[in-house]
C-alpha cells in the first residue's frame, strides 16, 4: 500500500514538473501571444481579481441607488384641500348628480337598460339561486358515486362547487368580450361595467376555491385554523376588489389625475394595513407548510419559525415605501422574499411527491430484485441532483444573487488552448459532468431491469454494454463540457504527454491494472456474474472497475482483486461455458451392507434433494473395500451459481444418514482391539 502511495505521488510530480515550463512559458513576457499557449497561469490574476471586484462593488452601488429613486405620488395637500372643499359642498351638488344620472340614463337608452337590468338579475340570481343549482347538480352527480374513487369524490364536489359559483360570471364576461368584440364602444358605463364583471369572475373563481381548500377539510393542515384563516382572506379579498372597482369606476369617470393617484394610495395603503392583520396569525399560517423530513427544507422551516415577525415587518416596510413612491424598493424586497420562499417550497412539494411515487414502487419490488432496486436508486440519485440544481439556480436567481455570484467566479485563473478559464466555467463543467454521470447510471440501471431481460441478453455481455455507454456517456459529456466552456481541444495534447511521462515512470502497475479491466470486459472470459476461484477463493464477480475487480463471497464478504492478478494468474471459471458442476460425496457403509440396496438408497437421496440439479441423472460408484468399510461414491450435479457447495453436501449427509438408518444399515466406525498380556515378573522390591 504505501509503494502504490509513493508511486502515485512521484507520478504527480513528475506531471507537475512536466508542467511547470508550460506555465513558465507563459509567465515569460517574450512568450508568445495568450491565444497561441497551450497552457498557462494568467499573468494578471491579482489586478483581474481587483478589477472584478471594483465592477461588482459599482455595479451594486447603482442597483442600490436605483432601488432608492422616489417616484412623484401624483398628489399634494392641494389635491386634499380639493377633495375636503368638494366633501363639504355634496349637499350642493346633489341636484347636479341626479341631473348627470338622468343624463346618462337617457344615453343608455333602452338597450343599455336592458344590459344593466340583465346584469343586475345575473347578480341577483347568483347570490340567490346559487344554492338551489348546486342542489341540482349534486343529485345529476349522485348516480356516479359508485364509479369515482373515495378519496376523490370530496374534490369532484368542491370543483363542482367552484365552476357552479364562477359560472354566472363567467357566461356574463364572454358575452361582454363578444360584444365588445363585434362593436366598438367606448362609453364610461360600458367600460365600468366590463371592468366589473371581470372583478366579479375572478373573485368568485378566488373565493370559493379558497372557501372548498380551506373550509371543507379537504386537507389535513387545513382542519385546525382553515376557517379563521378563510375569513381574514375573505375580508382582504372583498376589500381588495371592492378597492380596484372603486379605482377603476373612478378612473372610468375621468376624475382629476391627482385625485385618482391620492385614491390609489389610499387604497394600497389600507390594503396593505388588512394583509399585516392576516400575517399576524403565525401558528395558523405556518400550520398550512408541508411537514417534510429533508435537512434543507427542515432549517427553512425552523428560520421562518424564528425570525417570521421580522420577515413579516421588511415586508411591510417594503410595501409602506412602495406606498409612498419607492415603487423599486417595495417590488424588489416584496418580489424576491415571497417568490423565492414561494418557489423553494414549490420545488420541495414536487420533489417529495416524486420521491414518495418511487418509494412506493420500491416498496413493491422482490427483496431480491437487485436490477429494479438498483434503477429505483439511480432515480433517487438523478431526482435528488435535479432538485438541487434547480433550487438553487432558481433561488439564487429570484434572489439576484446569481448573476452577481457569476459576476465574482468569472475572475480568470487559467489558460487552456487559448481560452481564459474562470471559476465559473470549471463549476458549469462540473455541472455538466454530474448530469451525464448520473444520466448514465439512470440508462444502465434501465437496460439491466427491462431491456436486456426481454432481449435475452445474459448479465456478462449486459455488463460489457453498460460499460461502453458508460464511457461513451462520460466522454460525451467531457466533450459537451468542453464545449460550452469554449476550450480547444488541442490543449489535450499536453496533457496526454504530461501523463504518458507519469505512466511509463511511476504508475506502471496502475496502466497494467487498466490494460488488463479493458481486456477482461471485452474479452469475455471473466463477466459479471460469473462463479470464480482465485488462490482459494470462490465467489462471484459483482463489479469490474478499471483497476481492480470485486468478488462476493457466499459469506457476503468482499473482495478486490486487482485486473492484473486476473489476467496473468490462473482462475476457475464455474460459469464460464455452464454453471453445472459435478460434485462427488464418499459414504462406506458395513460389510454385511447390500450393495445394490446402498446404491438405491443413495440415489432416490440425491433425485429427492431440490438443491441437487436435474442437469443430468445422478450415480453412485463402489469405489473400494476399506479397512472397516465398503465406500461409494455418490455423483450429483449442481448449479454453482444458485447453489453453495457445503450446503448441499450438509443436505445430502442428513437425508443419507435418516435413510440408512431407517433400512437398518451401519455405518461403521473405526475399531481397535487392546490386548492385555498377563504373567509379567512383579517389579523389584527395597527388601530383596
Amino acid at each position: 500500500m504505501r509503494t502504490s502511495i509513493k508511486r502515485l505521488t512521484m507520478a504527480l510530480m513528475i506531471i507537475l514538473l512536466a508542467l511547470v515550463p508550460l506555465a513558465a512559458v507563459a509567465a515569460d513576457p517574450a512568450s508568445p501571444p495568450a491565444e497561441e499557449r497551450a497552457i498557462g497561469i494568467s499573468e494578471d490574476m491579482g489586478e483581474a481579481m481587483l478589477r472584478q471586484a471594483t465592477e461588482v462593488r459599482d455595479d451594486l452601488t447603482r442597483q442600490a441607488r436605483s432601488l432608492f429613486e422616489r417616484e412623484p405620488l401624483g398628489w399634494n395637500l392641494d389635491t386634499l384641500n380639493v377633495i375636503y372643499r368638494w366633501a363639504l359642498d355634496f349637499p350642493s351638488h346633489i341636484a347636479a348628480l341626479v341631473t348627470t344620472v338622468i343624463d346618462h340614463s337617457r344615453v343608455l337608452g333602452f338597450a343599455g337598460s336592458l344590459v344593466m337590468l340583465i346584469f343586475i338579475a345575473a347578480v341577483l340570481y347568483s347570490l340567490i339561486g346559487q344554492r338551489r343549482v348546486m342542489r341540482r347538480v349534486i343529485r345529476r352527480v349522485e348516480p356516479y358515486r359508485e364509479k369515482i374513487p373515495e378519496k376523490i369524490y370530496p374534490f369532484v364536489l368542491s370543483g363542482l362547487r367552484i365552476l357552479v359559483a364562477a359560472l354566472i360570471p363567467l357566461i356574463l364576461l364572454a358575452a361582454y368580450s363578444l360584444v365588445n368584440a363585434l362593436v366598438s364602444y367606448a362609453a364610461a358605463w360600458f367600460v365600468i361595467l366590463g371592468r366589473l364583471i371581470i372583478l366579479w369572475a375572478a373573485g368568485a373563481l378566488v373565493l370559493n376555491l379558497l372557501r372548498e381548500s380551506l373550509t371543507r377539510d379537504l386537507f389535513e393542515v387545513t382542519t385546525q385554523y382553515g376557517h379563521s384563516v378563510y375569513r381574514l382572506v375573505r375580508l382582504v379579498l372583498f376589500y381588495s376588489l371592492a378597492g380596484l372597482a372603486i379605482f377603476w369606476s373612478a378612473e372610468a369617470l375621468k376624475l382629476p389625475t391627482d385625485v385618482l393617484a391620492f385614491a390609489k394610495f389610499v387604497i394600497a395603503l389600507s390594503i396593505v394595513v388588512v394583509l399585516f392583520l392576516l400575517h399576524l396569525k403565525k401558528t395558523a399560517l405556518l400550520s398550512f407548510l408541508p411537514k417534510f423530513p429533508y435537512p434543507f427544507y427542515q432549517a427553512f422551516i425552523r428560520f421562518l419559525t424564528r425570525y417570521y415577525f421580522l420577515v413579516i415587518g421588511v415586508v411591510l416596510a417594503a410595501a409602506l415605501l412602495w406606498c409612498f413612491g419607492y415603487a423599486h424598493l417595495g417590488r424588489v424586497v416584496i418580489v424576491k422574499i415571497w417568490s423565492s420562499g414561494a418557489a423553494f417550497v414549490l420545488i420541495m412539494l414536487i420533489y417529495h411527491a416524486a420521491r414518495t411515487a418511487l418509494a412506493r414502487r420500491a416498496r413493491a419490488l422482490p427483496r431480491h430484485d437487485e436490477a429494479g432496486h438498483t434503477l429505483h436508486r439511480s432515480l433517487s440519485s438523478l431526482l435528488l441532483y435535479a432538485t438541487v440544481v434547480a433550487t438553487a439556480s432558481v433561488v439564487l436567481n429570484l434572489l439576484g444573487l446569481l448573476a452577481i455570484l457569476r459576476t465574482v467566479m468569472s475572475i480568470p485563473v487559467l489558460i487552456l488552448g487559448g481560452t481564459v478559464i474562470t471559476l465559473w466555467t470549471i463549476f458549469s463543467a462540473i455541472i455538466i459532468l454530474m448530469a451525464f454521470f448520473f444520466a448514465s447510471r439512470l440508462l444502465r440501471a434501465y437496460l439491466d431491469y427491462r431491456i436486456y431481460p426481454r432481449l435475452g441478453i445474459d448479465q456478462g455481455l449486459g455488463y460489457v454494454l453498460n460499460t461502453v455507454l458508460n464511457y461513451a456517456f462520460l466522454a460525451i459529456g467531457f466533450l459537451i463540457a468542453l464545449r460550452i466552456v469554449g476550450l480547444d481541444l488541442r490543449f489535450l495534447l499536453v496533457f496526454a504527454g504530461a501523463v504518458g511521462i507519469g505512466i511509463g515512470l511511476g504508475l506502471q502497475s496502475l496502466a497494467a491494472n487498466i490494460i488488463s479491466g479493458f481486456s477482461i470486459i471485452f474479452g469475455g472470459k471473466v463477466r459479471k456474474g460469473d462463479w470464480i476461484e482465485v488462490g482459494g477463493t470462490l465467489g462471484e464477480v459483482t463489479d469490474i472497475y478499471l483497476a481492480s475487480a470485486k468478488i462476493r463471497t457466499r459469506d457476503n464478504i468482499e473482495y478486490l482483486i486487482p485486473n492484473a492478478d486476473l489476467v496473468t494468474s490462473t482462475i476457475v471459471n464455474y460459469s464460464l461455458s455452464s454453471a453445472f458442476i459435478r460434485m462427488d460425496l464418499l459414504v462406506g457403509v458395513a460389510y454385511d451392507a447390500d450393495p445394490r440396496a446402498v446404491e438405491k438408497i443413495l440415489l432416490e437421496a440425491a433425485v429427492a434433494e431440490p438443491l441437487v440439479s436435474d442437469y443430468r441423472e445422478p450415480a453412485v460408484r463402489f469405489v473400494e473395500y476399506g479397512d472397516n468399510s465398503i465406500n461409494f461414491e455418490l455423483l450429483f450435479w449442481i448449479d454453482v451459481r444458485n447453489t453453495a457447495r457445503r450446503r448441499v453436501r450438509s443436505a445430502l449427509y442428513f437425508a443419507i444418514f435418516e435413510a440408512l438408518k431407517a433400512a437398518a444399515i451401519e455405518i461403521p466406525f473405526p475399531q481397535r482391539d487392546l490386548h492385555i498380556r498377563s504373567g509379567l515378573p512383579a517389579p523389584e522390591t527395597a527388601a530383596d
